[in-house]
């Protein structure tokens, strides 16, 4: 029997499908044998020992007094940074899109500038403005400072993201809607950012999950009480349990990105389906009105 031919590369042969399974069973034994070598070293230390697990399963003073809190405070940093960068990142899109040079300079400066300086530098810088220039309390004054350094930098990058989705579009949607006299206000609000809208969810949801990760950086070093901010209380207080902490707040990031990452794909789902089964038709008349707003081409009775 022939197998079907393909364009991406050739069909490997005997000997290659032979050398490719033996490939893959030594990389196989690699991983196991690091993951053995991993447990042994934890079992040699105890820190596999039920004492150091036993309290995430038997106590609820670690959930309410370190956990909990801490995802709350995680939450918040990356939900309002979110909120706050995404429209801010498509504005700036947007405007580097614009035909004015003065808007373009003005979004792409800002883009640039905001984009190339590490995250953490830009909380430092933040958090020492607040401290120096306003009244905000210390407590609340290094959520202020994770947010303001998410939301510069990751509007940054999501501005670059948007740009590229309508770059990404077809020519032709924009010359249609300029056929039917849409200025260009209406076209990218009504036709372009819709469109690319679904092209841009992939990435856009790589750069939430970067900003749920990177509200660990306010805890590292602006005593934000983060979940990576809370192993070393926990761990202090219940016999230095750190593998055990660090898994425990290791999984909960997993589970915080995964719901992110499912809800974007159902998100997507939904919006390619959306596009599929509407089959709105614009009618004549109604191109006649987008055409000439407030008149007609022509008589509508018949006659000439």
């Amino acid at each position: 029997m022939k197998t079907k031919p393909t364009v991406l590369y050739d069909v490997p042969g005997p000997r290659a499908r032979r050398r490719n399974l033996l490939w893959t069973l030594l990389f196989l034994v690699a991983i196991a044998a690091v993951v053995w070598w991993v447990v042994v070293s934890l079992a040699d230390k105890n820190q596999l020992e039920w004492i150091k697990w036993e309290p995430f399963f038997t106590d609820g003073r670690v959930w309410d007094t370190y956990i909990l809190p801490a995802l709350k405070n995680t939450v918040i940093a990356a939900g309002l940074a979110m909120v706050i960068a995404l429209p801010l990142g498509a504005l700036l899109g947007v405007s580097r899109l614009s035909d004015h040079r003065s808007v373009r300079v003005v979004a792409g400066t800002v883009v640039e500038f905001f984009r190339a300086i590490p995250v953490l530098i830009l909380m430092l810088f933040a958090n020492a403005a607040y401290s120096e220039f306003t009244d905000i309390s210390p407590e609340t004054r290094p959520l202020y400072a994770v947010v303001t350094g998410l939301v510069l930098y990751n509007a940054s990058v999501l501005a670059e993201v948007v740009r590229a989705g309508i770059l990404a579009l077809p020519t032709g949607q924009t010359d249609a809607a300029k056929a039917i006299g849409m200025r260009k206000g209406q076209t990218m609000t009504y036709v372009l950012l819709p469109q690319s809208v679904t092209a841009m969810l992939p990435a856009l949801v790589s750069q939430l999950v970067v900003i749920v990760k990177d509200t660990a950086l306010g805890g590292a070093l602006l005593g934000f009480s983060e979940l990576l901010a809370s192993v070393r209380p926990m761990s202090a207080n219940y016999g230095a349990n750190t593998i055990a902490c660090f898994t425990v707040v290791a999984v909960l990031f997993v589970l915080l990105n995964f719901a992110l990452t499912t809800f974007a794909a159902w998100l997507e789902g939904r919006l390619r389906r959306g596009k599929r089964s509407t089959g709105a038709v614009v009618g004549a008349d109604a191109v006649d009105d987008l055409a000439r707003p407030g008149e007609h081409l022509g008589p509508t009775d018949g006659t000439k």
